[in-house]
């Protein structure tokens, strides 16, 4: 019995160190073959991408009678996408036109270059797959996409509109988490008296809002800049100033520069419009910072990507740790998006789109608007552009129209009546005979915008004809 129980013991001893072998031996020829430690089964197999694009494609085939789109993440009926209308548009397919709708120019939705990308379909799509980049940063244990970095600093380089030597880059969500970042970041601390952040009228009602928002004991909302000019008062010389400047001017397109010259005065340059589709790039931006935004450059909004250019390095670890702390840097699948989008700009292509879509926008505008007495827009003078080597007017994204007789001077509701929803001049601290429309929506909003124009041009016209 005794000698039965050995033998067990030995056969069961041998299978095990049988298995052992086995295993060890596997593990030596995987890992020496330079193949992964895991099994075959476990690695991703070949046309692991096939359903998501044919998901995408078959989303994207979907007919909206060019008055919409469908999206793959949009609404569902019966287990399927469906059309989202522009504005004006509605039924299955956007196929019903609403004649009594109104014309809603108020956002800056930059939907004009969405045929653009249509175009572009297979340059621009981007699979993310469901693994990529799941950490909170990137190999270097930073947020920000080296790669993507560099494509930056080549865009500007091509199209001569800011210089990058010497710069450092911070990412962020969109300009408007750069806007407080960089007021956060020139806002001294443990001061007196919080900074106070001007901006020349009329300007973007972001600055106000944003700041006023986020006001702490170190900055605050300090209106016009034409208050702060005299650096001899006792308030302004006793005032650390931190000021916007809007170049292009949103909502005028103007080319704006610094108006405050006080040694304690430091500038924001937002630089959101500084690109050739909407003004002449004259030459390189070189101010000590500066903000960007794909936004208004290539369309994409809702992507939520910016950029700052700094010089020094004290306020670019302030804006850093702000993005940091806030928001822990750019989601990675956005900044995935911005790269395979700024590739496609780089080669140039897009900015001959955009330019001739603004261009002819303002020229039929312009020509709706010529006879009339009652409403005019700001004049667009021509300049050098040293990106397409011509001269260019401008062709900003908003026209900043004003009601020019007394009566008419609460513009907006005066548009109103006629059925156009602009932004009121009062909330970019001008007064309410100026309504700012934007023109870079769809051609759909585009086109009903100039009708209704041209409606109350003609109704004006005919008034005056019947008064003679």
């Amino acid at each position: 019995m005794g000698g039965i129980q050995i033998c067990i013991y030995v056969v069961f001893l041998l299978c095990s160190v049988s298995l052992n072998i086995l295993l060890v031996g596997r593990y030596v020829y995987v890992n020496g073959g330079g193949r992964r430690w895991w099994s075959e089964e476990e690695e991703v197999a070949v046309g692991w991408s096939r359903k998501a694009a044919e998901e995408a494609e078959a989303v994207a085939a979907i007919s909206c009678s060019g008055h919409g789109r469908a999206y793959l993440d949009g609404l569902v009926v019966d287990g399927s996408p469906i059309c989202e209308c522009n504005t004006c548009f509605e039924g299955p397919d956007c196929s019903l036109f609403s004649p009594s709708c109104a014309a809603d120019v108020d956002s800056g939705d930059p939907l004009f270059l969405e045929p653009f990308w249509v175009q572009q379909a297979a340059n621009s799509a981007v699979v993310v797959s469901g693994w990529h980049r799941m950490s909170y940063s990137f190999s270097d244990k930073t947020t920000i996409s080296q790669e993507l970095e560099k494509l930056i600093r080549n865009l500007h380089a091509v199209v001569g509109n800011a210089n990058t030597t010497g710069r450092f880059i911070v990412f962020g969500a969109g300009s408007t988490q750069l806007l407080n970042a960089a007021v956060n970041a020139l806002s001294p601390r443990n001061s007196s008296a919080p900074a106070k952040v001007v901006a020349t009228i009329p300007f973007y009602p972001v600055y106000r809002l944003q700041t006023n928002m986020f006001r702490s004991v170190d900055f605050e909302f300090g209106g016009d800049t034409s208050l702060w000019k005299n650096c001899t008062t006792s308030d302004t010389a006793s005032s650390n100033l931190v000021e916007f400047v809007t170049s292009p001017n949103n909502p005028d397109g103007k080319m704006n520069k610094a108006v405050l010259e006080c040694p304690n005065a430091k500038s924001i340059h937002d630089h959101a419009y500084y690109w050739p589709h909407f003004t002449p790039i004259s030459a390189p931006s070189d101010e000590d910072l500066m903000i960007f935004t794909i936004s208004k450059l290539t369309g994409h909004a809702g992507s939520r990507f910016g950029w700052a250019l700094i010089k020094d390095e004290d306020v670019y670890e302030k804006m850093l740790n702000y993005s940091k702390f806030n928001s822990i840097g750019v989601s990675r699948e956005t900044q995935l998006r911005a790269w395979k989008l700024l590739k496609v700009v780089i080669q140039r292509e897009m900015f001959d789109f955009s330019s001739t879509t603004m261009e002819e926008r303002w020229e039929r505008l312009s020509k709706a608007l010529l006879m009339s007495n009652r409403f005019s827009i700001q004049e667009n003078p021509p300049q050098y552009c040293t990106f397409f080597g011509t001269v260019r007017r401008p062709s900003p994204a908003y026209a900043w129209l004003k009601c020019e007789k007394e009566e008419d001077k609460e513009c907006y509701n005066v548009l109103k009546e006629a059925g156009i929803i602009g932004r009121d001049g009062s909330l970019f601290g001008a007064n309410s005979s100026y309504v700012r429309l934007s023109l870079i929506k769809t051609q759909d909003d585009f086109e009903i915008l100039l009708h209704k124009i041209k409606k109350l041009v003609g109704e004006e016209l005919d008034g005056g004809k019947s008064s003679m």
